[in-house]
């Protein structure tokens, strides 16, 4: 087996856990900014590190006065927001166990997540949230209070915890130590009932210490500061928030994708982290722009990204030749600099992960200005194990192993991990948690290989490859990226397990339909028009040609399908990180996939 091992810069800690990166950092800068949040009025104001503890413990307070003991767990729901963090934050206070929920949950997933973790209280952030967690609340013995945050949660608590003492707080805050449950986050489910994976104050706290001590320039920069828009419930946003307040990042949230650009103006970060799927729609939506400008327009844009991509390939292998550089410098007037601008002109990074990015987007942003580190980790592993450094980028692969993880690849090409952020349990299941581990390795489920670098590529599920009636091996994943990196293409899944040729459903991005439409004489055109549209069909095939060129001939799509509809969180064909869920997919539209191999 071949392995990649980075030994720990920062080592485990033994005592503590995190909540002592909020006193410390208020007893050693009490002005330092540890949030900005925008206001009703649009405007955005500073909290200081003073100023959040001192939230932090008003809330905790009302939470042991409303009876949370030390190791009770309590669900938290809703959309990213400083309430988030401020809940699941007073939580850790209190010596509590916090559960994230997905403000999308149906009634059937809160019950069986509230349920499974043993929640006593739940958090919610809209009266319609408490709605569905009262239609199953008469099967939720353990849980006493449903606090909302619409109907006044903050101060009703605050108001309880008035007569709670500081000792009493600092009591409960301190009992946790690295080896306890800090939290309990369920996986996706894309198979099955989502599995509780107990993660501890080690993990997060051990794996953003080293995080911080590995890549400096994102981090430590004077004034470093990221704006947190994927779900807080989300393990990878609950790993950048833990490494805010271990590094002591200015942190704000947005939970409305309309406001994004204008958010992004406002508070200016100096990183962001997003999924694959938020980039593209980036570059799909200013090369849309730039065609709906006339051909000039389109032209400009069309040699600049040509530009881009040379610009960054260039920078591994020698630097950019004169020509390019005076042509990089143009471009960067006429397109660079505004797109920089629209996300507040101080971005530098960005941190991609949930999914592979494209290496045409990837060299294209970091032609642009904006360098994306592409991370790999699962919920089981408190996010990440790899991400590649700006030091050593290496575009197409997730980077070499976070100090103190260790990866190694199986004879089956199975990528296995260890080391200071993967899980102890998932919680109730110790058959289920024994299975996840060879011989102390975690079985990650995804394929992938090392270079002679260390650096890790993944290239498929290892449940997923495809086994044609011929034998031949498919890995539905490189040939679903890359259709998706077209701008009409919102998802593509893969088919022809035991068939005599591979196949293809696709669903259409409807916000791109109507400036594509435009573009191609075809005003005001919609979904049901399109998926029969000739024209769309063509620019369709076009797109699987390119992608089909990637694979041999075995492995290539020969057919394809336009559904009806896209898959959604609300129709229960995604995930809410955003994955598909292949199995529902598969068993829900047997009929679109016979279809391809019948009509």
């Amino acid at each position: 087996m071949r392995s990649s091992c980075e030994p720990p810069l920062v080592q485990p800690a033994t005592t503590g856990n995190l909540t002592d990166c909020v006193v410390e950092t208020a007893r050693q800068e009490p002005r330092r900014v540890s949030v900005s949040r925008k206001g009703a009025d649009g405007q955005w104001r500073d909290t200081t590190a003073e100023e959040f503890l001192a939230e932090v413990t008003a809330i905790a307070k009302g939470l042991l006065a409303a009876g949370i003991a030390p190791g009770d767990r309590i669900g938290i729901m809703g959309r990213t927001s400083y309430e988030w963090t401020l809940f699941d934050v007073a939580g850790w206070f209190a010596g509590a166990v916090t559960v994230p929920v997905y403000e999308t949950s149906s009634p059937e997933q809160i019950e069986w997540i509230l349920a499974d973790s043993g929640c006593v209280a739940c958090v919610v952030e809209t009266t319609e949230n408490a709605g569905r967690v009262a239609t199953v609340r008469e099967r939720l013995p353990r849980l006493r209070d449903v606090w909302t945050l619409e109907s006044g949660a903050v101060e009703e608590l605050r108001t309880a915890g008035r007569d709670i003492a500081d000792a009493e707080v600092e009591r409960s805050r301190t009992l946790a130590g690295p080896d306890d449950p800090m939290t309990i986050i369920y996986t996706s489910g894309t198979t099955g009932r989502p599995k509780g994976c107990l993660l501890t104050h080690g993990n997060f706290l051990d794996l953003a210490r080293n995080a911080d001590a590995a890549i400096p320039e994102v981090l430590r920069r004077p004034g470093a500061a990221t704006l947190l828009f994927i779900p807080l419930a989300h393990v990878f946003a609950r790993f950048i928030q833990a490494l805010c307040l271990v590094s002591r990042i200015r942190m704000g949230h947005t939970a409305d994708a309309k406001d994004l650009l204008g958010d992004l103006a406002g508070f200016r970060p100096t990183f962001i982290l997003a999924v694959p799927r938020v980039f593209q729609k980036v570059y799909n939506g200013a090369e849309q722009r730039a065609a709906s400008g006339g051909k000039v327009k389109a032209r400009i844009f069309e040699q600049a990204a040509r530009t881009a991509d040379a610009w960054s390939r260039s920078l591994d292998t020698g630097g950019p030749s004169l020509p390019l550089k005076l042509r990089h410098r143009l471009f960067d007037r006429l397109v660079y600099s505004k797109l920089r601008a629209l996300m507040g002109g101080r971005v530098e990074y960005a941190v991609s992960g949930g999914a592979p990015m494209g290496e045409h987007l990837a060299h294209f942003f970091r032609g642009t200005g904006l360098v994306v580190l592409e991370g790999y980790g699962l919920t089981e592993t408190a996010a990440p194990l790899t991400v590649t450094r700006p030091s050593r980028l290496r575009i197409g692969t997730v980077g070499p192993p976070l100090p103190g993880t260790d990866i190694t690849i199986a004879e089956d090409g199975e990528v296995l991990a260890r080391g200071v952020g993967v899980f102890r349990e998932y919680l109730g299941r110790p058959r289920e948690t024994e299975e996840a581990f060879l011989d102390g390795w975690f079985r990650t489920g995804d394929l992938g290989s090392l270079d002679e670098d260390g650096n890790l590529r993944i290239t498929g599920r290892k449940k997923e490859i495809i086994v044609t009636a011929n034998g031949k091996n498919v890995v539905p994943a490189n040939l679903e990226d890359r259709l998706r990196a077209h701008p009409l293409i919102s998802q593509a899944v893969v088919v022809g397990d035991g068939r005599h040729f591979v196949g293809c459903l696709l669903t259409l991005d409807e916000e791109a339909l109507p400036s594509w439409g435009a573009n191609h004489g075809k005003a005001g055109l919609d979904l049901p028009t399109a998926r029969t549209d000739a024209d769309v069909l063509a620019e369709l095939q076009r797109a699987v040609d390119k992608a089909n060129a990637s694979v041999s001939r075995a492995e290539s799509i020969r057919r394809f399908r336009v559904l009806t509809e896209d898959f959604t969180v609300e129709n229960g064909y995604l995930t809410p990180s955003m994955k598909v869920k292949r199995s529902e997919v598969l068993t829900d539209l047997a009929d679109e996939v016979e279809a391809l191999y019948t009509s």
